[in-house]
């Protein structure tokens, strides 16, 4: 992934961009991966308890999302670790992008489908 300077071909300052635009992508893949488990974990849920047929529906529906944001974050994983200075800019962009999105999309869906929570006793 990260590619170290090699004759000549990346300067110190291109390989610091390299390396963060890795870590952009990974971080944006990670946020688009919990997002995709979170609706996984939610859609099974509604599947089997009984009633839960408006949550699956909802589910359905963010799948597309879930997918684009995923698609994007590898995307710009790969642009990171093939490309030069260039590639990682648009590396930084696309997985920044898709990470905020899917962190997001994550936050509402969590908060609309927020369960009261347990309480401990006083």
């Amino acid at each position: 992934m990260f590619r170290p300077a090699v004759a000549g071909k990346l300067d110190g300052m291109g390989a610091v961009l390299n390396l963060v635009a890795v870590l952009v992508a990974l971080v944006g893949l990670l946020a688009a991966l919990a997002h995709d488990g979170y609706l996984a974990m939610l859609g099974s849920a509604a599947r089997k308890r009984a009633g839960g047929s408006p949550i699956a529906q909802y589910v359905r529906g963010r799948y597309v999302t879930a997918a684009v944001t995923t698609g994007v974050a590898l995307l710009a994983l790969l642009m990171a670790s093939n490309g030069g200075a260039f590639a990682d800019v648009l590396a930084l962009i696309a997985g920044g992008g898709s990470g905020v999105v899917a962190f997001q999309a994550l936050q509402n869906t969590r908060q609309r489908y927020r369960s009261g929570g347990t309480e401990l006793p006083r």
